[in-house]
């Protein structure tokens, strides 16, 4: 085992936080940097990380350093090798919020002292500071179990939750490349515009492509908006498909943007609508308004995994928790989030619009 490094007073001096799981548990353990920069300002703060979600770390003031988890081409870093590289950074101790076997084992053969984590795990003996706390029950936001894990180091959580700080930071030379396109796709001067994100990954269930066409294509022939949509390069077919419905109004982008420019378009957006999916995190994150829709399932609910913001509308199915109706598959629409009217989420869309002012100056 290493020594610990610790400076006079005997604080820790090297933390790692490890995340390597998707975009939107990224994002919500943002938190988790600023909070131990004010816990240890003087310490280095390293992030454990794939390579897909490390641009919204990139630029975060409480970070000093990112560490990759995968290669160039998505595959995972070969054990040892990775051993190597956390040896070789002497870290006093790991805060591992997205928790695996394989994930805790490296940092015990790395030789990390202080190893934090849940205590709910088979393999959560290999961690040394346990904290007891399930999550399936959703008492709590992910965010918020996230810094609680902070505690065995003796950086317990902010008396407000209102204190939480999710950093995305835009450089000025994506904020130009945002405008050109904004040009290019005929938006521009007092014309404002709207996200839509239908994609989802599958991390959640998600309301049927045909209602966002409905919502999309009424929110620009009635409140006369610009609607761009977004997703991933995979997501290009359904992108396209969603603009066919909306109509001449619809601009299609998916594929067409870096994390940091997605960022900075749905920053200069006047609302974003989705469902449970990594982008409506950054809208929350930058400040933009947010229609979310998400499944009444305890385990996939808002109140754990909803937009961590007060300028947000989120609808959910008025259905049971427990409806085994949908099992989650691609074959049929979830009829619990078909459920949630276009009614109903244009109302929302309208009353938050017409509450927040337009956000279109900030690009």
């Amino acid at each position: 085992m290493f020594q610990q490094h610790a400076d006079a007073s005997g604080r820790i001096t090297r933390i790692l936080v490890v995340r390597t799981d998707r975009l939107g548990d990224v994002i919500l353990t943002l938190p988790v940097l600023s909070r131990l920069r004010a816990c240890f300002p003087r310490a280095h703060i390293a992030m454990l990380l794939r390579r897909y979600t490390g641009a919204i770390v990139e630029g975060n003031p409480c970070a000093n350093e990112l560490i990759w988890y995968d290669d160039e081409k998505e595959r995972e870093v070969p054990f040892e090798e990775m051993v190597r590289v956390i040896r070789e950074k002497r870290f006093d101790a790991v805060v591992l919020v997205h928790p695996t076997l394989r994930l805790a084992w490296l940092m015990v053969r790395s030789g990390v002292p202080i190893r934090v984590g849940t205590g709910y795990r088979a393999y959560s003996f290999l961690l040394n500071r346990r904290v007891y706390e399930h999550r399936k029950d959703a008492r709590l936001h992910e965010a918020e179990y996230n810094v609680n894990l902070l505690a065995p180091l003796g950086c317990p959580a902010p008396d407000s939750i209102g204190e939480f700080d999710f950093p995305i930071i835009i450089p000025g030379s994506t904020v130009e490349t945002v405008k050109v396109l904004l040009k290019r796709l005929g938006i521009g001067g007092d014309r404002q515009f709207i996200v839509i994100h239908p994609g989802g990954g599958g991390s959640a269930l998600e309301w049927p492509l045909e209602c966002f066409g409905r919502l999309g294509a009424r929110l620009a022939a009635e409140r006369n908006y610009a609607i761009v949509v977004t997703g991933s390069a995979k997501e290009g077919s359904l992108a396209l498909s969603l603009a066919s419905m909306i109509g001449d109004a619809a601009r299609p982008v998916a594929g067409e943007l870096s994390l940091k420019e997605l960022a900075a378009l749905i920053r200069s957006a006047s609302l974003f609508v989705s469902h449970s999916t990594g982008p409506i995190h950054i809208a929350a994150a930058v400040g933009t308004p947010v229609v979310g829709l998400y499944p009444q399932i305890t385990a996939m609910s808002p109140r754990r995994w909803g937009p961590y913001t007060k300028r947000a509308r989120v609808l959910v199915p008025d259905r049971p928790s427990d409806c085994t109706e949908c099992d989650g598959g691609k074959e049929k629409p979830c009829a619990c989030m078909a459920s949630i009217s276009v009614d109903e989420v244009f109302r929302s869309a309208c009353a938050i619009l017409d509450a927040a002012p337009s956000a279109i100056a900030s690009v």
